[in-house]
């Protein structure tokens, strides 16, 4: 293989801006999440990690809030990527749909990579 095949197939590093957010997300602390979320957004990241490890319950609010900040992130040619290990909030996403609109991985190692995420 030549060096300009090589360099095709590589994928440039990406390094992501993580975000860590609550243990529970509704109407109280949604807008602030979002907020949270969109800051990170700033020029020149490309990926921006929601580490929902710790939330064990989402609302309404706080679903609508995780979509609005995926949409600010494709708009800004990014993406947000949720990692989100807690099977009560993956039914949440799940009976409202929003497993299928958000990027939503099991674990952090496959959030980083990128790693096509199975369905939960």
């Amino acid at each position: 293989m030549d060096d300009v095949t090589a360099r095709s197939t590589v994928r440039p590093l990406v390094v992501p801006e993580l975000v860590t957010l609550p243990a529970e997300i509704d109407i109280s602390n949604a807008d602030a999440v979002r907020e949270d979320l969109q800051a990170a957004l700033r020029p020149g990241v490309a990926v921006v990690i929601a580490d929902m490890t710790s939330t064990v319950f989402c609302d309404s609010a706080g679903l609508r809030s995780l979509l609005l900040a995926s949409d600010a992130a494709r708009a800004a040619g990014g993406e947000l990527r949720l990692v989100i290990p807690s099977a009560a909030v993956l039914r949440i996403m799940q009976v409202a749909g929003f497993d299928r609109l958000l990027q939503v991985y099991p674990a952090m190692r496959d959030a980083l990579t990128g790693a096509a995420n199975p369905p939960p």
